[in-house]
């Protein structure tokens, strides 16, 4: 299997990172946490001339799924995610009162569920789908374990971790997905996060002050 590319943009009042995916041979890729500013995804798609085969949220919060339906539109292709945030989809325009924003040009619709174990390919490319609760009771990781890589969504950040304050959300339950489900991947793998700057799983396992070694 193929070690896919990756190109990050960073969108939003929520500074959140749109990840596409692709596989270097056939172009094919997905586009990973469709967030605000879907124009600027759509250029990058353009730019490096992928065919998306699927757009996949990590959760349903609204900086993650606010540019899915125009992305999904543009490109063609189905939208993945965990049933377990269904709710959250469900309560999109009240998301975007609750902060102040403009509503979603549309609220997406589940075509393919994102369950645990389950495979998202494109081209040469398997990522593999772990179920990682806590942040939301659907939050999925994104695992490509040859090239040691781990899109994390929300659940873990450079020193931090996903906000457990949000209906949903519960800190015991994100603890356990971490150190059982992310802790235990090889030490080296790079954590390409829904905020922020990448981190590696050893340097979160061994710092982290929520989860780590040294909390």
């Amino acid at each position: 299997m193929s070690a896919p590319e990756v190109r990050t943009i960073v969108v939003g009042p929520f500074v959140q990172n749109v990840h596409l995916v692709f596989c270097p041979r056939t172009r094919e890729g997905i586009v990973v946490d469709p967030g605000f500013e879907p124009e600027r995804t759509l250029e990058l798609i353009a730019a490096e001339k992928v065919k998306v085969v699927e757009v996949v949220a990590t959760h349903g919060h609204i900086d993650h799924v606010w540019g899915a339906v125009p992305i999904c539109r543009a490109t063609r292709a189905p939208f993945r995610m965990n049933a377990g945030d269904q709710y959250w989809l469900d309560a999109l325009e009240r998301q975007a009162e609750m902060f102040g924003l403009e509503p979603p040009p549309a609220t997406p619709v589940i075509d393919r569920t994102l369950g645990h174990g389950d495979e998202v390919r494109f081209g040469d490319v398997a990522l593999a789908a772990i179920h990682t609760p806590g942040h939301t009771p659907g939050s999925v990781c994104l695992h490509h374990a040859p090239s040691k890589r781990l899109f994390t969504g929300d659940l873990l950040f450079q020193g931090s971790i996903g906000r457990t304050d949000f209906p949903g959300g519960d800190f015991p339950t994100i603890e356990r997905s971490i150190r059982e489900r992310v802790f235990t991947l090889d030490p080296g793998t790079a954590c390409l996060c829904g905020h922020g700057p990448e981190t590696t799983v050893g340097v979160e396992k061994e710092t982290n002050p929520f989860v780590g070694g040294g909390m």
